[in-house]
């Protein structure tokens, strides 16, 4: 038998909603304030996944001026079978003060899932997470949570559904209210529908999302209700087992439920899929924290786990448990295919690697492009990367706890407020930047440090080292949380130390901005070239190749 390693899928991939159409897999991924919008995935095996593409472009979606974690949330990916149709419903989160949580929900459709894309149909603005269900008459159900923002009343709110002319966004149905949450964790959301056996079943992630997160499931005989909690009272998948009341909490870290005895932490927010053969599996998020700590880098991940229905139609865990696993039992009679982690781009193919993300704002010709005749990526100088408009990187998916990061930069600034460089980064107020930039004090090119720890800038005021020559090799290397760089000129063999073991533990989801008690973020690390000009916009580095090795440590084996 085959066994299936998690995470199925590395990195930044939260909120995962899966499907099967034929012989193959998709899963749809949240991107927040990272640009393009809805990562789309593709496997045969369901254990190796291949990113294949955005369905949200600059033409359906803006982010710009995003607060992180707003933007692009909770994706769900869904097949109609009658239309012969893929749909995505999402949600775009536009404001998170005073706990109003502000987002418009949408739904766009393909005969293809490589597009082209509708342009979006508008839903409601009553929530968020909102999923669609294609029932066998033909119907079509929107299920969402209803946010609640009034004091005195149970936060985050009710799950309620109601039908819908999805190809036009027409509400056919007043919102049922249908639950609360099927346990005592409460913050009850993402809800998703399924049949079984004349059974509607409502999948829901519960508990918040943070240690206590988990997968909740009920059941009625009718779409609108009443459900029916799952006999056992408690979430049927999660990585924390332990019984939790927090009924009331909105959403809270729960930090006093992280599971020591558990390498994958916040398993919650579960979408199911039916194989070829009739084996069920679910995919779901899920953690990887820093050994010892409670910190979690690499963000939210996608896991996958084997499930089974009951000889009284309950769907529970393939083991009988509720507890998520790191290996589970693979498709039969398939085999796995390598995951390919690293990331060598030289280039030479005249095209932007689709891995290259951006935050805040769209990748166009006019501020990156490949140079045809020498073959290196140019970025040209955009805001600082304190901007939430328009900082000018090319940035991939931290996937690993032990990795490095090499390139090769040819810059010429010609002011101080020109830099261009290599680094780590979570949003506009957490990053590290090791960059080029022109000494008016020395009249000359030099290599420094820049960084921001929640929004405050820390300064290294003499760790800098002068560079002579036109193209430069930098490498950086993350180690379980703490990041080392150096560079060489190009005609050089050996590296110069710039600085060794930075301590960036915050960044990660639990660092960034977060009350007491409470998740920072909810989106993970990410790699980064680019550029900076605060000047004219004008200048401009070139990126001789870009490449992420991983290297498996010990909190990965």
């Amino acid at each position: 038998m085959v066994t299936i390693t998690n995470p199925v899928i590395a990195g930044m991939a939260p909120d995962p909603s899966i499907i099967r159409v034929e012989d193959d897999y998709y899963i749809a991924t949240s991107t927040f304030h990272w640009t393009p919008g809805v990562q789309l995935f593709h496997s045969r095996d369901l254990n190796t996944w291949q990113l294949i593409g955005y369905p949200l472009d600059s033409k359906k979606i803006n982010l710009m001026g995003t607060d992180t974690p707003a933007g692009i949330w909770a994706p769900h990916l869904s097949y109609d079978k009658k239309r012969k149709e893929f749909w995505i419903a999402y949600s775009h989160m536009v404001n998170m003060s005073g706990r109003e949580f502000n987002a418009e929900s949408y739904a766009i459709h393909s005969k293809n899932i490589n597009g082209p894309w509708s342009e979006p149909i508008y839903l409601t603005s009553i929530g968020f997470d909102p999923a669609i269900f294609h029932d066998e008459d033909g119907k079509s159900y929107v299920s969402i949570l209803e946010w609640e923002s009034r004091p005195n009343h149970q936060a985050p709110g009710h799950i309620v559904i109601s039908e819908f002319d999805i190809s036009n966004g027409k509400q056919l149905s007043e919102w049922h209210r249908v639950t609360q949450g099927f346990t005592t964790r409460g913050a009850a959301e993402a809800p998703q529908l399924y049949k079984h056996n004349n059974h509607y079943y409502l999948l829901i992630a519960a508990g918040g999302t943070g240690y206590a997160h988990g997968v909740e499931v009920g059941r009625s005989e009718s779409i609108f209700g009443p459900y029916e909690p799952h006999p056992s009272m408690e979430p049927i998948v999660t990585s924390s087992p332990k019984h939790l009341f927090s009924l009331g909490d909105p959403d809270a870290g729960q930090f006093q439920m992280y599971n020591p005895q558990s390498r994958i932490q916040k398993s919650g927010h579960g979408s199911l899929v039916e194989t070829q053969t009739g084996e069920l599996y679910l995919a779901h998020l899920m953690s990887r924290p820093l050994m010892g700590t409670q910190f979690n880098p690499l963000g939210r991940e996608t896991g996958i786990q084997k499930m089974k229905w009951t000889s009284d139609d309950w769907l529970e865990m393939f083991d009988g448990s509720n507890l998520a696993k790191v290996s589970v039992p693979g498709l039969s009679g398939v085999s796995l295919t390598k995951q390919r982690n690293d990331l060598i781009f030289n280039f030479d193919n005249n095209t932007i690697p689709q891995e290259f993300m951006t935050p805040y704002h769209f990748q166009d010709d006019s501020w990156v492009r490949v140079n045809k005749n020498s073959q290196n990526l140019r970025i040209y100088g955009g805001n600082s990367l304190f901007s939430k408009d328009k900082p000018n990187i090319l940035a991939t998916r931290a996937i690993s706890f032990n990795y490095e990061i090499k390139t090769a930069i040819k810059f010429k600034p010609l002011h101080y407020s020109q830099s261009a460089g290599v680094g780590l980064y979570y949003d506009s107020n957490n990053w590290i930047y090791f960059n080029l930039f022109w000494s008016e004090e020395e009249n000359r090119k030099k290599i420094r440090i820049s960084q921001s720890k929640l929004s405050e800038r820390i300064q290294y005021n003499y760790v800098e080292s002068p560079v002579d020559s036109e193209t430069i090799d930098v490498k950086v290397t993350y180690n379980d949380g703490k990041v080392s760089a150096y560079f060489k000129d190009k005609d050089n063999e050996t590296f110069k130390t710039i600085q060794e073991n930075i301590d960036v533990t915050y960044l990660s989801d639990e660092g960034v901005n977060g009350a007491p008690g409470e998740i920072g973020g909810f989106t993970g690390l990410f790699n980064f070239i680019g550029s900076v000009d605060a000047y004219q916009h004008e200048s401009y580095a070139d990126f001789e190749y870009y490449y992420v090795t991983s290297k498996e440590s010990s909190e990965e084996k």
